[in-house]
């Protein structure tokens, strides 16, 4: 029996049967909507990924006038892992020039907020300078990363010590005011960097440290919102639901903890969040055609009710695609192509 060769989670290359592959999209597909009460592929589109998983093409693209935006996260820092010893003015216009980046962001190599806070003298003149390089729309972004604000590296008791010895309202406390600082932090950042002339701001990997990361950037938004009526705002997320660290944290009356993508959405364009980055994490131990089942299901559930754009995280780890720094270029193009054309998404 002929055989067509994918890939694993974790980028290892193998061969599946038609059977095992569609039992691998059916599976994946039928996983995530039991998990998150959201509805299944059907047949078409089904058959639509089988077809794809089982072509022999090398590289995938969609039909003409059906492309969408092309946005980056960390291009200053990613540059890097190319090989390519660049500073980050330099990298911003290779993404633009060479790679053809519809926009693009700037961020620390530290890639979170709270260590921009002391150096943001340093940042705006270089921002500033961007913009003079550049013609597409520049974005600054960085992490809320609330477990900076936890000793010993901040000021707040760290929860994952107090939990362990059943200190439970003492961590609940802990991550309570962990909000309060990166909050503050965030406006203050986001608005020196929006005013020195940022086309935007990108709250990044949102939830790495549970609910009250997510409370965090929810309430940054909203006071940005409300200071700036016309800030762009991306939120691109950490995981397909939001962990409980919490476990009580509620906003706008719904408690945070377990909130899936199309849920993480809802929230997000009610607090003035400008373009929403759902994310649904690849299981290693997984082909790809079972994770993007799984990816596009959950991603086709957010854009059927939003009403802002989707840009969809597509990366190592995400999206369906590999658990791996460099990915794939087969890989990567066909599952780009099939997340915008079942999902009808507005970027990637």
């Amino acid at each position: 029996m002929a055989k067509a060769l994918t890939r694993m989670g974790d980028g290892e290359l193998i061969a599946r049967s038609d059977a095992e592959l569609m039992d691998d999209i059916w599976q994946g597909t039928e996983d995530i909507a039991e998990m998150a009460g959201i509805e299944p592929l059907n047949k078409e589109e089904v058959g639509y990924l089988f077809e794809l998983s089982t072509s022999s093409a090398r590289m995938f693209g969609v039909e003409k006038n059906s492309e969408v935006i092309m946005s980056y996260d960390g291009p200053t820092s990613e540059i890097r892992r190319l090989g390519i010893n660049s500073g980050r003015l330099d990298a911003l216009q290779i993404f633009e020039r060479c790679f053809g980046s519809d926009t693009v962001e700037m961020s620390h190599v530290d890639y979170s907020y709270k260590p921009v806070k002391p150096i943001i003298q340093d940042e705006i003149p270089i921002l500033e300078q961007a913009q003079f390089l550049l013609i597409i729309p520049l974005l600054y972004g960085a992490m809320p990363n609330l477990g900076l604000y936890t000793q010993p590296d901040g000021p707040v008791p760290n929860p994952a010590e107090l939990m362990p010895l059943g200190q439970i309202k003492e961590a609940r406390q802990a991550y309570e005011e962990t909000i309060e600082y990166a909050v503050e932090d965030m406006v203050y950042i986001a608005s020196a960097l929006y005013e020195a002339g940022a086309d935007g701001i990108n709250f990044d990997t949102v939830g790495a440290s549970g609910d009250p990361d997510f409370k965090a950037a929810l309430l940054a938004a909203e006071k940005l919102k409300a200071k700036y009526p016309d800030i762009c705002i991306e939120m691109g997320m950490a995981g397909e639901f939001v962990l409980g660290m919490h476990g009580e944290i509620e906003h706008k009356g719904r408690r945070l903890a377990g909130l899936f993508a199309h849920e993480q959405l809802q929230l997000a364009q009610e607090c003035g969040v400008t373009i929403f980055g759902p994310v649904i994490n690849t299981a290693s131990k997984k082909s790809v055609p079972w994770n993007l089942a799984r990816a596009i299901t959950l991603t086709k559930a957010c854009v059927q009710q939003a009403r802002i754009p989707v840009h969809g995280n597509m990366g190592m780890g995400v999206g369906g695609l590999p658990v791996c720094e460099i990915l794939p270029s087969d890989t990567v193009s066909m599952a780009s192509k099939a997340m915008v054309e079942l999902t009808r998404l507005d970027g990637l």
